[in-house]
């Protein structure tokens, strides 16, 4: 049976405010009152003859029933969305996959793979924006984003890309590097850190280094300036395992002795749980999925660096 057109504003109405769980930040969406929404949903509700929402004093809660409603209509519209978009895509949008994700792991880790991608699929054009917080998915923002957390955030879905560990590295021309033997050596060195939630105290516990003097030089925000300061010389740095291997297959850094911290958070990649990927970003995703070298990072303990 044909959806009645009467019902199309209600619905519309339903599904931001469902999405937003409010029905201020909906109205600002669809540039009506929040009063008119509102209203739109107790009419809904009418037709319907179930409560679609639990209203208190602090907002509102999608009851069972207006659950099952706002994960249909999500999709519906997500889909009517898609094909709307593609009908009218006359700048090769079908085409593009926006990516969102830290500096470092564009860097290390993302852009080495990316001709393999390209090579695959030459149609596809690839856009990368790189900053700290987890950017809002709006319209015209990121398909997709690479992110290093404990994997669940509000709304999003998250799909595991891979772990991470912790080791010491430093320039082989860092002074006194030549006489580090073990990793209570290391606490000699002048040391750098970045503003990850493990560190160096981290490291020596699990090195079983005790009551550690630390010598922190510098600090980066992100972990690849760490590497690079590293790099020059101006310290031993912490290296996640999965963004470190261009520096040390160029020489520029050496491991350390000591062992692999795996790290209590990993990487994910994620996009809003309300909104049907696209088929440039499922391609992409399904692509990152399969990298190899996705499983946790093992544990080792190197041999001391050459004298």
């Amino acid at each position: 049976m044909p959806l009645p057109t009467a019902w199309l504003p209600a619905l519309a109405a339903f599904e931001a405010a469902a999405r937003h769980q409010n029905f201020a930040h909906a109205a600002q969406e669809l540039h009506l009152t929040a009063s008119a929404v509102s209203h739109h949903v107790r009419k809904l509700e009418g037709l319907l003859g179930v409560s679609l929402f639990q209203r208190h004093a602090r907002g509102v809660v999608l009851t069972i029933e207006g659950r099952q409603l706002a994960d249909a209509a999500g999709g519906a519209l997500a889909d009517l969305h898609d094909v709307l978009r593609d009908l009218g895509d006359t700048r090769g949008e079908r085409h593009l996959v926006r990516v969102t994700t830290l500096y470092s792991v564009a860097h290390t880790w993302l852009l080495p793979r990316l001709p393999d991608f390209s090579a695959a699929h030459p149609q596809m054009r690839v856009r990368v924006d790189t900053e700290m917080a987890l950017t809002r998915f709006d319209d015209g923002g990121p398909d997709l984003g690479i992110r290093f957390g404990p994997g669940q955030w509000p709304g999003m879905t998250a799909h595991s890309l891979m772990g991470d560990a912790l080791f010491p590295v430093a320039s082989p021309m860092l002074p006194g590097v030549e006489h580090v033997q073990g990793p209570a050596d290391i606490q000699r060195l002048p040391l750098i850190e970045d503003l990850a939630r493990q560190g160096w105290q981290d490291w020596f516990r699990a090195a079983e280094v005790h009551g550690a003097t630390l010598d922190v030089r510098h600090s980066f925000s992100d972990t690849s300036n760490a590497l690079l300061a590293a790099s020059k010389g101006m310290g031993a740095a912490l290296a996640r395992e999965r963004v470190s291997e261009p520096f040390l297959s160029s020489g520029s850094l050496v491991r350390l002795p000591g062992p692999l911290l795996p790290t209590r958070y990993a990487y994910f990649v994620v996009y809003p749980s309300h909104r049907r990927l696209r088929a440039a970003a499922r391609l992409f995703l399904d692509w990152l999925l399969a990298q190899p070298g996705r499983s946790p990072p093992q544990r080792a303990t190197p041999k001391p660096p050459t004298p």
